[in-house]
């Protein structure tokens, strides 16, 4: 270590040649090569042995932080919601009340300011002039916020706060979205987006920390609605890659870890949907009764809240909404497409208890037939940005299109002697060279603008 402070306070002598990583960039781990200093307001932070992350944070001994603020005034203008509907009132106990509908309808959906500094970096690289305007349309399109570390729950207060000064302003009430993305022994059967917190040390009460710190900022905030989309690819996990050690393994934390999450959340007034894969994952006839049963005893566990909304599918993924012709790798399902799961999979979830609801994300599904296999999810080359979040489903079980992945942060890097490279991000269908998961890639980014549809 003395070595090392030592190299680092000559380094300070020499002319810098690489420019510092941004907030969250990955600056260290096994097989990193990249920049280890982070921008002025972040310390590189080890998560893992592969991998550490710039956080917003103190304590490093030669750097000035200071916690990161939302302007006074939000350069994007949020979409309305033109329905009539409910607020979440609160009871003589403090606990909210539920509405009975659609938790979205009557509120106008806060943009991301951390994505909309990301589009707006990745526009000032674009030269072409009609092409970066159609990128810079992209940061008025609301995306979910995701928490994939503890050390972002903090955050959340400062979204939740800037939305209700907002709200109180223009008399309006606002919804903030959120990916609750942090459980231990995360990804189970893959590598691209493994998490910070293990089983092994201690990883199921760290979630549980990670949890409350996000409750805590919630309940700050009673004017401010969160919709939270509840741990991708966790419980389908659960019911498909029972013959993969590591998530036999993580099959009691996940489980108990999402009881947590959606009891917690419940009591503060968040509205969850559990994220259930997507068709060509679950929505297999095979797998369609356990996926339904387990959805359904998660949320009986839960303690059946109305809080607890139902399913998010399609995350991160790239299926239509509604193909109009089969994508020719769906062969052998009849459920093609995701509305034909959610309407395969909802009869099964009500046999089983729980009449439960959808959000799907489109943000990525704009351009179909671009993949060799279904199983295929990273960083598909010819995706597009597709439809817009709207509450116009066409179908009485999908309350919300949503955008949850961000577009232009990278799935996974195509990297081979990367600790977190997955296979998955070295196929032919994948655009390659690509970075960690969850940073920016520009390159991908610029594709999604270019063959989005409907065109920006």
């Amino acid at each position: 270590m003395l070595k090392i402070q030592s190299l680092s306070a000559l380094v300070f002598l020499l002319p810098l040649v690489r420019a510092a990583q941004p907030i969250y960039a990955q600056c260290g781990g096994t097989g990193y090569s990249g920049d280890t200093t982070c921008v002025s307001g972040a310390v590189c932070t080890k998560l893992n042995e592969f991998y550490s992350q710039c956080l917003p944070g103190s304590g490093a001994p030669t750097t000035t932080v200071s916690t990161p603020t939302v302007p006074s005034t939000t350069p994007v203008t949020t979409p309305t919601v033109t329905q009539p509907g409910t607020t979440t009132v609160p009871t003589s106990t403090g606990v909210p009340t539920a509405v009975s509908g659609n938790p979205y309808t009557g509120y106008e959906i806060y943009l991301s300011p951390y994505y909309a500094k990301e589009v707006d970096d990745a526009a000032a690289q674009i030269s072409d002039a009609s092409l970066k305007a159609r990128a810079l349309k992209v940061k008025d399109i609301p995306t979910f916020v995701w928490f994939d570390v503890i050390a972002k729950t903090g955050d959340l207060g400062t979204y939740l706060a800037d939305a209700d000064r907002k709200g109180k302003a223009e008399g309006k009430k606002y919804i903030v979205q959120i990916v609750v993305y942090d459980l231990p022994d995360r990804d189970c059967a893959a590598y691209a987006s493994n998490g910070e917190f293990a089983i092994a040390n201690g990883g199921e009460a760290n979630y549980r920390r990670y949890v409350d710190q996000l409750v805590a900022e919630v309940r700050k905030y009673p004017d401010v609605r969160v919709i939270a989309v509840i741990e991708p690819d966790s419980l389908a996990n659960m019911v498909t890659n029972m013959d993969v050690a590591k998530c036999r393994g993580a099959e009691k934390a996940y489980k108990e870890g999402v009881v947590y999450a959606l009891q917690k959340l419940s009591a503060v007034g968040v509205y969850s949907y559990i994220d259930a894969g997507h068709a060509g994952w679950l929505g297999w006839n095979a797998n369609l009764t356990p996926a339904a049963r387990l959805y359904a005893d998660i949320y009986k566990s839960a303690g059946s809240s109305p809080f607890i909304k139902g399913l998010a599918t399609n995350v991160a993924n790239y299926n239509a909404l509604s193909a109009s012709s089969p994508d020719p790798v769906t062969q052998g399902n009849q459920n093609t497409d995701e509305l034909k799961y959610i309407n395969a999979i909802s009869p099964v979830l009500r046999q089983n208890g729980w009449n439960a609801q959808f959000i799907v994300d489109q943000g990525r599904s704009g351009r179909q037939n671009i993949r060799n296999e279904w199983g295929e999810w990273c960083n598909v080359r010819g995706a597009g940005f597709g439809m817009r979040p709207t509450l116009s489903t066409g179908s009485s079980l999908i309350d919300a299109i949503v955008w949850v992945k961000p577009g232009g942060e990278a799935d996974g890097t195509s990297n081979t002697s990367a600790p977190r490279y997955d296979t998955h991000c070295g196929v032919a269908s994948a655009h390659k060279p690509a970075p960690e998961a969850g940073t920016w890639f520009q390159e991908y980014f610029v594709a999604l603008v270019q063959n989005a549809s409907p065109t920006l």
